[in-house]
């Protein structure tokens, strides 16, 4: 063995040891993950973060992935002729595209995502909201402004809903058994009705009620940054109502930052947004000294 090889064994030695604490701070803790957006795309990045999961799983964390796929349905709708109405940007979900997104996250991609994570050696367990009463959902009231009579007005999206009660049987049964839990956000209602839920909601709504260590939101940008594109490594919500309020956080940052501050005030220890087109961008954040995201935790 020559003296690079020599050099390139003692740096991967070191990466492992500076990793040593944080493996023993998180073994046996939760970790709820949400993927989706660029990564989703693209088979090399899924392939990435299929081997971090499983590497998370080897270490003694318990990690359960909760994904998206707004673009994927999109996609679907259009292939199948399914006419989209939008209200200030938010798809409506009338019957017929509820049942095209129940089929598209609840098959294609949910079942693509436990085959990336079973190719990399891992024994995942793939689900939606509706398996064994896991999520009861409650349909979403939004409102708008008239613009001619300035008078707020209740608009009706259909079967998107929000998460009202998280049965975590079924995720703790399926981690202590040795798999991974791929959640798709789908649950059923009271009403007997199906409905569609945000997958940044609902991985906040899981990662509350299983009190995770960790909920990572994978998003497209590095992370929240300030004015002067500094990335902010360290909020609370105190700071986020702040950044919100200055007009720093603005757009689609605002509602998974909110999601990060409801999830870490009711029982989860600490949320990150950080950048899922980065490589390990998960391994980085929580095995070395400088992280790779922005972490969020109760004030």
């Amino acid at each position: 063995m020559n003296a690079g090889d020599n050099k390139a064994m003692l740096a991967k030695a070191e990466v492992l040891i500076e990793a040593l604490p944080y493996m023993r701070r998180y073994a046996g803790k939760t970790f709820v993950v949400k993927y989706g957006g660029h990564a989703m795309g693209d088979p090399a990045a899924a392939r990435d973060f299929a081997q971090d999961i499983v590497l998370l799983k080897a270490v003694g964390i318990n990690p359960v992935v909760v994904h998206g796929g707004g673009p994927q349905i999109g996609a679907m709708l259009k292939k199948l002729g399914v006419e989209s109405t939008f209200i200030d940007g938010l798809r409506v979900t009338d019957k017929a595209t509820a049942e095209v997104a129940e089929m598209v996250l609840s098959g294609a991609i949910n079942k693509e995502l436990v085959g990336w994570i079973a190719s990399a050696g891992g024994k995942a367990l793939g689900i939606s909201g509706k398996d064994g009463g896991m999520v009861t959902a409650t349909k979403v009231t939004r409102t708008t402004k008239d613009p001619d009579s300035n008078i707020e007005q209740a608009i009706d999206l259909g079967f998107v809903g929000e998460p009202s009660h998280v049965d975590t049987t079924i995720l703790e049964t399926a981690s202590k058994a040795g798999m991974i839990p791929v959640v798709a956000p789908i649950g059923g209602g009271e009403d007997g009705h199906t409905y569609n839920i945000n997958a940044d909601t609902m991985a906040g709504a899981v990662a509350a009620a299983l009190g995770a260590s960790r909920l990572f939101l994978l998003t497209d940008v590095p992370g929240v940054l300030d004015k002067d594109k500094n990335l902010l490594t360290d909020l609370r919500p105190a700071d986020v109502a702040r950044l919100k309020a200055d007009g720093t956080i603005t757009g689609g940052m605002i509602p998974k930052l909110e999601t990060c501050v409801h999830a870490v005030e009711a029982g989860c220890e600490a949320a990150v947004v950080l950048d899922g087109r980065v490589p390990h961008a998960m391994l980085l954040e929580i095995f070395t000294s400088k992280g790779a995201g922005t972490l969020i935790r109760a004030g």
